[in-house]
């Protein structure tokens, strides 16, 4: 990631922003880690970098932008809040400490850090939420670049990730970014099955693809039909939701028959009853695998 491709994806988005903030927190984010670099070899700003990208995915606005540049300052060189808050903002000053904070929590027991990191949290949510997306983008991408540790310390950072930052992305319906941190958590935690299942479903891929294409001509065309006008897509779902699968079903992988899902978009509820009204006119229904998520939202409020 450059920062003029960060540049481009915010000028995109918001077209007004001032992108003076993002340039000037990257060329101080440069000379504050400057001579620095990461267990890769690779220059320490090659992470604030990535972590700003991750961010700019999420349509982030500046003031977040410069804070996933700036993140690791405070814990890493020897700028302080009150440093940041007279060269940027107050607001960026707050912002780049508490992702400080959260980084410096620590715990003597996974109970002990799930409850006491979910309540360190839902704390800062209440100030503000950009904290937190700030933290995990920023464990996003030390999962995509773990390879440069030991083995002993991937399964320990990933069995964290699993265990604290998985459920917290859930929590915020950030489902993108909750499977990837869950399929990289199976790399490393259980790495000779996620390489079985890989294989497994790489060979399988060309097949599975054409079904994909197939169906969601089926889907749209009968629905279409049915005068519902609606946007049909498929996936495979992920390696980590497959094992999980597996294992609580004691299955092996020929076993397991639901690894993709169809997605229809419609533009109303009312409509979205009436796609789940032709639906067992087309697929055979499995008893009790039928949730309304309209009427009974999830815990975390996606309905």
């Amino acid at each position: 990631m450059q920062l003029q491709e960060i540049l481009d994806r915010v000028s995109t988005y918001a077209p007004d922003a001032d992108l003076d903030v993002i340039m000037r927190a990257y060329l101080f984010s440069a000379k504050a880690h400057a001579g620095q670099f990461r267990r890769s070899g690779e220059p320490y700003l090659t992470h604030p970098l990535a972590v700003a990208g991750i961010l700019t995915d999420m349509s982030m606005d500046v003031d977040t932008i410069a804070t996933a540049l700036l993140h690791d300052t405070i814990e890493d060189t020897l700028v302080s809040q009150e440093t940041l808050a007279e060269i940027f903002s107050p607001e960026i000053g707050e912002l780049v400490d508490g992702v400080t904070k959260i980084g410096k929590l620590q715990f003597r027991s996974k109970q002990e850090a799930q409850a006491e990191n979910f309540r360190k949290m839902l704390l800062a949510i209440s100030r503000d939420i950009r904290v937190i997306l700030v933290k995990l983008a920023d464990r996003l991408h030390n999962m995509r670049t773990l390879d440069s540790m030991r083995a002993d310390k991937q399964a320990r950072i990933a069995r964290e990730t699993l265990d604290i930052f998985v459920p917290i992305a859930n929590r915020l319906g950030l489902g993108g970014l909750k499977t990837e941190l869950q399929d990289l958590c199976f790399r490393y935690l259980h790495p000779d099955l996620y390489k079985e299942l890989a294989r497994a479903v790489a060979d399988g891929a060309p097949e599975r693809d054409a079904y994909i294409d197939r169906n969601c001509e089926f889907l749209l065309k009968h629905l279409s039909d049915c005068g519902i006008e609606c946007e049909v897509s498929g996936r495979a779902k992920t390696l980590w939701s497959i094992h999980c699968k597996m294992v609580e079903q004691n299955l092996e992988f020929e076993q397991v028959h639901d690894i993709l899902a169809f997605r229809v978009l419609v533009d109303d509820i009312g409509e979205c009853y009436a796609v789940l009204g032709q639906a067992p006119a087309l697929f055979s229904p499995i008893p009790d695998r039928i949730k309304d998520y309209i009427a009974i939202p999830k815990a975390n409020g996606y309905r």
